[in-house]
C-alpha cells in the first residue's frame, strides 16, 4: 500500500471538482515497441495522451468559467505514468491521482474502466466530496477504442455526454454541442456526468515556466489495488476480456511511382487513379 501523504501542500477545497483522465502512452515519434507478452511497452519514453491534453485544457476554461473549481488529474499505470499527470499540472491542474499496481500490467479496456471508477469513488470517499464532472479525450492515442468514458459512466451509474465540441456548465447541468458532418446536436445532462471531448474544442496551453515550477509543489495521491478496493482477478491477464495473440511490424513502405511530366502528367495521374479504382 502507497503512502497517502501529498507531495506539497494540502489540496484545496473547492464548490466543483472536476477529473481529468490522463494516459501516459507512447510517443508516436519514435520507436513503438511491445512485451514479449505482447503487451505495449510502456517502460520506453512516452507522453500525456495528446487528445486528452484537449480535455485538461477544458477542464481549465471550466474552472476559469465558474470560477470556484478543483482540477484534478487522473492516471493509471506504471511508475512512469506520473509524467502524464505531471504535464497537466503544469497546464494548470490542482492536483493528481496516480494508481500504481503490478497487477495491472496487461488489463484489457473493459478492466481499466473498473479501475477508473473504482479510483473515483475511492477518491470520492477519502475527500468526503463528489467528483460533479469527469472530462476525457475522444480516444487514445496508442489504443484508440473510444470506450471508456462510456463504460466509466456506466459503473459509475452517471450520464455520459460524448464527443463534444462544446461544454457549458451551468448550475447542476452540463451541456454538450455535438458536430456532426451536416448538423449539431445539443445534449443536457445532470451532474455528476462523464463528459469526452474531441480536439476541435479547443488549443491545448503550453506549460509556463511558472507552471512547470508550481506543478512541483501540486500534491499527488498514490492509489493500488488494495487502496481503491478492486480484487485483482478483474483486471490484469486473468481478468482481461480480450487478449492480443499475435504482432506483426509494419511492412515498410515502398518506393512510389515517379511521372514525368512531358505534356501528359495530368492524363497518366489520371489513369493511374482510375486504375487503383480511385475515381
Amino acid at each position: 500500500m502507497y503512502d497517502h501523504s501529498a507531495i506539497g501542500p494540502g489540496r484545496m477545497t473547492a464548490d466543483m471538482r472536476i477529473v481529468t483522465f490522463v494516459k501516459y502512452v507512447p510517443d508516436a515519434a519514435g520507436d513503438r515497441t511491445f512485451n514479449d507478452d505482447n503487451t505495449v511497452d510502456r517502460e520506453s519514453d512516452g507522453i500525456l495522451s495528446e487528445l486528452d491534453e484537449y480535455a485538461v485544457e477544458e477542464a481549465l476554461k471550466i474552472k476559469e468559467a465558474v470560477g470556484d473549481a478543483e482540477v484534478i488529474a487522473l492516471t493509471v499505470g506504471p511508475e512512469d505514468a506520473e509524467d502524464a499527470v505531471r504535464k497537466a499540472l503544469q497546464m494548470g491542474a490542482d492536483s493528481g491521482v496516480h494508481v500504481d499496481d503490478e497487477d495491472i500490467e496487461g488489463t484489457c479496456a473493459v478492466g481499466t474502466a473498473k479501475v477508473l471508477a473504482a479510483a473515483i469513488k475511492a477518491y470520492e470517499e477519502e475527500e468526503e466530496e463528489q467528483v460533479d464532472l469527469i472530462l476525457t479525450g475522444l480516444s487514445s492515442t496508442d489504443g484508440g477504442m473510444s470506450v471508456m468514458p462510456t463504460m466509466v459512466a456506466e459503473l459509475l451509474g452517471r450520464p455520459a455526454a460524448t464527443q463534444a465540441s462544446e461544454v457549458t456548465v451551468e448550475g447542476s447541468t452540463v451541456r454538450i454541442r455535438r458536430d456532426g458532418d451536416t448538423s449539431s446536436q445539443f445534449i443536457e445532462v445532470n451532474l455528476p456526468a462523464v463528459v469526452s471531448v474531441t480536439d476541435q474544442i479547443n488549443e491545448p496551453r503550453y506549460p509556463s515556466f511558472k507552471g512547470i515550477m508550481a506543478a512541483k509543489k501540486k500534491p499527488i495521491d498514490y492509489y493500488d489495488l488494495e487502496d481503491i478496493e478492486l480484487d485483482e482477478a478483474e483486471v490484469g491477464f486473468d481478468g482481461a476480456t480480450t487478449q492480443v495473440v499475435n504482432i506483426a511490424e509494419r511492412p515498410p513502405r515502398t518506393a512510389g511511382e515517379i511521372v514525368t511530366d512531358e505534356g501528359e502528367g495530368g492524363n497518366q495521374l489520371v489513369e493511374w487513379l482510375a486504375s487503383k479504382k480511385l475515381v
